[in-house]
């Protein structure tokens, strides 16, 4: 990713078309709210991409009064910009976390559709998300990836064709908006984002101000050291593929071999590789694993539906049935 931020409205389309993630032509599903960030991402979208390369979709959770109103404002939005919409009404009823099923909730329907369009599906994280999350993940999850942020693209699943990509991730929340007025963007407000009841609420409201208020760089700040992390990341991912060698296990021999650093990155790759995604955690059970029998086998239960089976001295994992 460029290491510069927008400055200027103009900046923005500026950054996007550098950054390669949505191009002429290229066939891309705008995951569309109504607020200020998604606004601005479709309008992008349609100026980078061209307008007939563009779709959107719009999920009607129906938890709030304004609900419908959001909606009708999506329509209207994409109508002016020539955009098709598509409209996912969610269930009358929701299991467990509200926001876990929010989520997985519009990605699926996400999916769905981007693979009828074969299209890339588009969401509108700015910089200004990527501090909160690294501010997020730090507090919660001890780990080398909570400080590397959410990546510019990531495959959606094992589809090798199509992309989640991320194109704001240069512009914060305050220079979409300013994009907006200068487009004659209206947006939709979402209340519940400043509900204390959720972390990023918090994170938004007391964190990020408090930090501002030690050095007014900040959050540039936070955002740098995530870039100098991913790009050694990178260097480290290299020295993962080399101890691995295109095999999907290793000799618990080998591992125990290695520094523990490596190793548990190595331990970690594999768990990742067998989710089919991130299945933090089990680098820090690396004492456990270490711990597996040379002869015969064993199996450790881990984290996201991970088991990791020692087999007659070589250590793999797969998906638990």
């Amino acid at each position: 990713m460029h290491e510069e931020l927008a400055d200027e409205p103009d900046d923005v389309l500026r950054l996007v078309a550098a950054e390669g993630l949505l191009a002429p032509g290229r066939r891309v599903l705008v995951m569309l709210s109504g607020g200020r960030d998604s606004v601005c991402l479709l309008d992008v979208a349609v100026r980078v991409a061209g307008r007939g390369s563009v779709s959107a979709l719009h999920v009607n959770y129906g938890l709030r009064p304004g609900s419908d109103e959001d909606q009708r404002h999506c329509e209207r939005l994409c109508e002016r910009l020539g955009v098709e919409l598509a409209v996912k009404r969610a269930p009358a009823e929701h299991k467990g976390n509200l926001q876990a099923w929010a989520r997985q909730l519009r990605y699926r329907a996400a999916g769905d559709l981007a693979r009828t369009l074969d299209a890339d599906i588009a969401v509108g994280h700015t910089a200004t998300d990527q501090v909160e999350t690294i501010l997020y993940r730090l507090a919660s999850s001890p780990s080398r990836r909570a400080l590397l942020g959410m990546r510019a693209r990531d495959r959606l699943g094992e589809d090798r064709h199509r992309w989640l990509v991320r194109p704001l991730l240069n512009v914060t929340r305050s220079e979409t908006a300013t994009y907006c007025r200068t487009h004659g963007l209206v947006w939709r407000e979402d209340e519940t984002n400043e509900q204390e009841q959720f972390a990023r609420s918090r994170i938004r409201a007391a964190l990020v101000p408090a930090l501002r208020a030690i050095h007014p760089a900040a959050e540039r700040n936070v955002l740098a050291l995530a870039q100098i992390l991913r790009a050694e990341a990178d260097v480290l991912d290299e020295l993962v593929a080399d101890v691995l060698a295109g095999t999907a296990d290793v000799p618990l021999a080998r591992l125990r071999s290695l520094p523990p650093a490596l190793a548990r990155l190595v331990v970690q790759r594999l768990a990742d590789d067998a989710a089919g995604e991130p299945a933090p955690g089990t680098a820090r059970r690396l004492k456990e694993l270490l711990s597996l029998p040379e002869r015969g086998k064993a199996a450790i239960d881990l984290p996201h539906g991970v088991r990791a089976l020692a087999e007659e001295g070589s250590l793999r994992f797969i998906r638990r049935p």
